[in-house]
């Protein structure tokens, strides 16, 4: 049998180094699925089957955030294509490389209103703007192929092939004829050596060394940057905050990192940004401006590899075009040592008590567990070389000011989308990179009926495959979708819509049972810790149920007039749980000024 355009596509996808392609069947790629078949194990990529094609494209982004390569999803023509489209956004919006590869309906029925036929090149032109095309004869494939992936390595974000089912069973054409008009391509990509001019890293330098209160702000364009980000941050004497993309950039138990930033992030985080008098900014592109120095208090100092995001956030004074890390190293032998550290002490004395005003936090009593205890819990047993996912919600929350990483472990989230329902498929995906680390996923209820459960059969489809079998997905079943019901009370000032925000109760953890994976269930506060022992001790994956307080609150580092304002009037309007709300804002918040602290 002669090789197809399926057979060839395959094998292409092979030579870039595709280990796997996350995707679910249907008519439109039969082309694609039908050889799979033909091709033996170690010669293509295996095929892993989500439960839906939206969780292909998280998972094809989750292994481009863990692995550096390109992620690559596979779905059908029409409703499967459209599926993907969240999950595909959640790639472009995080810049990570993953290519898509779409059927669509025969070329002959094109333009007909044919079933299932949809416009997939006007449909895509914006996830993946950089590259999307229709194959429209086997000579094509070759360089399709190759440029999807070579401009989604290189421009860092979403491309698409769309291929009709005819095209996929057509006899494959590995090598173009020799003659005008066609294409001729080849595989591979490297990353360049990226820096600025000499007299730019001069410029830098100057501000940096003028400023006697410095603060740096590192996002996941600094991730593989983390001992450069130490050593600037010593050599200036200056505090760390971290973007919640790039909160693995340097260890939390550092005494100088001020943790995450924003309203899920820390107090010493917003005073690092509200009393510095320099900023750097490091492969990160941040967007809350009330959370960065006030126009004018701070000289600016941004590095990052994309010139387009340079100076969009802050008024930057010098805008370095370059890799961190390689930026950075070529920065370091132009910085002074600053001798006075009384602003590191400072940043670093702040650092220390509000790890423990946490710790009290979480100590405080709730109806039934105060979630901050849940995640304080597993912060101090998490084993080395973990990896983190964290879905959207009220989770992120507790993962983004609670959970301390250390040296060596990884951790993601849908940062700049912020979607409900990427934990699971990221942890998922996590795994199949990382077969033999152990991998934690934190969801709330929400996002779990969302998506979650579904994945869990993935979970229990493929566990068998990983040497390491730890992996634990925690669930905060509260009943209510918590994020939006505190963003209505303190941004709105709307008291709580039950009709929209409560959710239905579930056993998460008889279900998992049911699959065959192991389920805890813990509403009380004094079994939590052991219920952590076990979940990581557990021969197989598990589900970690918790009966978390609703009405505890994600409390941003900085209260203002107006959010003050907008809960009071949510409160006296009427919201169902106003006494149990005043309680525990007030406890919360009344650990602040106790003496000592």
């Amino acid at each position: 049998m002669s090789q197809t355009v399926g057979d060839y596509l395959l094998e292409r996808l092979a030579t870039w180094g595709v280990k796997r392609i996350y995707g679910y069947p249907g008519d439109g790629i039969n082309g694609i699925i039908g050889a799979f078949t033909r091709s033996s194990d170690g010669q293509r990529p295996e095929f892993v089957q989500t439960r839906h094609e939206e969780m292909a494209a998280f998972m094809a982004c989750a292994h481009a955030k863990f692995t550096g390569e390109a992620g690559v999803c596979l779905a059908t023509s029409g409703p499967g294509a459209i599926h993907l489209l969240n999950g595909l956004y959640d790639a472009k919006l995080d810049h990570q490389p993953v290519v898509a590869i779409v059927g669509q309906q025969a070329r002959a029925g094109l333009g007909g209103n044919y079933q299932q036929e949809v416009d997939l090149t006007t449909l895509f032109k914006d996830v993946a703007h950089e590259f999307v095309q229709m194959a429209m004869e086997p000579t094509q494939i070759r360089h399709l192929v190759d440029r999807a992936f070579r401009i989604a390595l290189d421009e860092r974000t979403v491309t698409a092939i769309i291929i009709p089912n005819d095209v996929q069973e057509a006899d494959a054409v590995a090598q173009p004829p020799h003659k005008h008009g066609t294409v001729h391509s080849s595989p591979g990509y490297r990353p360049p050596r990226v820096l600025p001019a000499d007299e730019d890293l001069d410029s830098a330098a100057a501000v940096l060394n003028a400023g006697s209160k410095v603060a740096m702000l590192v996002g996941q364009g600094a991730l593989h940057a983390g001992e450069e980000v130490s050593q600037v941050a010593e050599v200036l004497g200056a505090g760390v905050a971290k973007a919640l993309l790039g909160k693995a950039v340097l260890p939390d138990d550092l005494p100088y990192v001020t943790g995450s930033i924003g309203l899920l992030g820390t107090q010493p985080s917003w005073t690092l940004m509200q009393e510095c008098d320099t900023l750097l900014m490091v492969g990160s592109s941040f967007p809350y401006s009330e959370f960065l120095p006030e126009e004018g208090q701070a000289r600016g100092v941004q590095i990052d590899i994309d010139g387009k995001m340079l100076g969009i956030r802050y008024p930057m004074e010098v805008n370095l075009v370059g890799d961190s890390a390689e930026t950075l190293r070529a920065l370091l032998p132009r910085l002074e040592r600053k001798t006075d550290r009384s602003w590191r002490e400072q940043i670093e004395s702040e650092i220390a008590e509000w790890w423990d005003l946490l710790e009290k936090r979480a100590e405080l009593a709730a109806e039934p567990i105060n979630p901050q205890l849940i995640f304080r819990e597993l912060s101090e047993r998490l084993p080395d070389g973990a990896i983190i996912s964290s879905d959207s919600g009220s989770a992120a929350n507790w993962y983004a000011r609670d959970i301390k990483l250390r040296q060596g472990m990884m951790a993601s989230l849908s940062g700049t989308l912020a979607t409900m329902g990427p934990g699971v498929p990221y942890a998922i995906a996590a795994k199949f990179a990382h077969p033999s680390r152990p991998v934690v996923a934190l969801v709330g209820d929400g996002a779990m009926q969302m998506n979650g459960l579904n994945e869990l059969i993935t979970i229990a489809k493929y566990r068998h495959q990983w040497s390491d079998q730890r992996l634990i997905v925690l669930v905060l079943n509260n009943r209510d979708l918590n994020q939006v019901t505190w963003e209505q009370r303190a941004m709105e000032g709307d008291p709580k819509f039950e009709g929209s925000q409560d959710l239905p109760d579930f056993p998460y953890a008889r279900y998992a049972e049911l699959l065959g994976l192991k389920g805890i269930r813990v509403d009380a506060p004094d079994h939590v810790a052991a219920a952590w022992d076990e979940a990581l001790a557990a021969d197989r994956p598990v589900v970690y149920e918790a009966i978390t307080d609703p009405e505890v609150p994600p409390l941003p580092p900085h209260i203002t007039l107006e959010q003050a304002k907008a809960l009071s009037s949510a409160l006296i309007s009427g919201d169902p749980n106003a006494g149990r709300i005043v309680k525990q804002a007030f406890k919360q918040k009344v650990e602040e000024f106790l003496p000592g602290r």
